[in-house]
């Protein structure tokens, strides 16, 4: 029994680390500084980005094409978007802490997935240059 309890214990310990680490990385890509070229392609002002330019963003990430292989997709994001976005539908009438909560939330949506177009946009050019060089 107190083994099992132990294991539970040590479960949900490392279960919250990887949460806390995922977090980490995704705030630490977000804030990264978005390119003139994405935020022109998107047709979305940096000082104006709100969290509902996350789906233009991503429509855009689609049409860019992977030439090399990589984590370059959004993963974990659009769960946590679509999350987000739930929450504060829900609550946002309640409490405009959360509207606001939310609205912050899904701004670093939007800015990891600028940042993604950026880190694939470059990827590509590295590739070419790569297969021109050849």
């Amino acid at each position: 029994m107190f083994s099992a309890m132990l294991f539970a214990i040590a479960l949900v310990a490392m279960g919250q680390f990887a949460l806390y680490y995922w977090r980490a990385v995704f705030t630490g890509v977000a804030s990264l500084p978005i390119s003139s070229r994405v935020l022109e392609a998107a047709q979305v002002d940096e000082t104006s980005m709100c969290g509902n330019d996350f789906v233009k963003l991503v429509s855009l990430l689609n049409l860019t094409p992977e030439l090399k292989e990589g984590k370059s997709g959004l993963g974990f994001v659009r769960v946590y978007f679509e999350m987000i976005r739930r929450v504060e539908s829900m609550f946002a009438s309640v409490s405009p802490v959360i509207a606001s909560w939310g609205e912050k939330e899904r701004l670093l949506c939007a800015r990891f997935a600028a940042v993604q177009i950026e880190r694939r946009l470059q990827a590509n050019l590295i590739q070419a240059a790569s297969i021109r060089s050849i």
